[in-house]
């Protein structure tokens, strides 16, 4: 049975914002992506092609990775990488073996950023898909709600 293809839709929430303690998912921008699956430990590999409502161009997209910083970083939380989002000029990286585990693992990395034909860009990125993603990922948002407050 063939798998339906959909668009991916959490970063249009992560881009979003929160309106009356809701999120409202960002507008104007269209994502396809495509994971690539290959037999490596802790590794997760995304092929990205990504529209924008008015395109940026590549050096305000490497910028805005460099220079992002969230609130685990703002606040310099115990698990939170110090750069989230770090880009590799190399043809060949990301790599899953060479760079799952930045920053501990926490950190994402992203490379091979290129206009596309039909999107405006697209690249390649990577998350160590334990310590990134489920273990990790659930320290981190338990950090973040305990240096809210949200325990007292």
């Amino acid at each position: 049975m063939a798998r339906r293809k959909r668009a991916s839709r959490s970063p249009l929430r992560v881009w979003g914002e929160v309106k009356n303690g809701e999120i409202v998912k960002r507008e104007g921008i269209t994502i396809t992506t495509q994971c690539i699956r290959v037999p490596v430990t802790d590794g997760h590999t995304a092929a990205v092609f990504v529209k924008f409502r008015k395109k940026p161009t590549k050096e305000q997209i490497l910028a805005a990775w460099k220079n992002f910083k969230g609130k685990p970083q703002e606040l310099q939380l115990p698990h939170a990488p110090e750069q989230f989002i770090t880009y590799f000029e190399e043809d060949n990286r990301p790599q899953a073996a060479l760079d799952r585990d930045i920053y501990g693992g926490m950190g994402v990395t992203v490379g091979r950023l290129r206009e596309d034909s039909v999107y405006d860009y697209k690249f390649v990125g990577l998350s160590h898909n334990t310590l990134r993603g489920a273990a990790g990922g659930a320290v981190l948002i338990a950090e973040l709600l305990h240096r809210e407050g949200y325990f007292d």
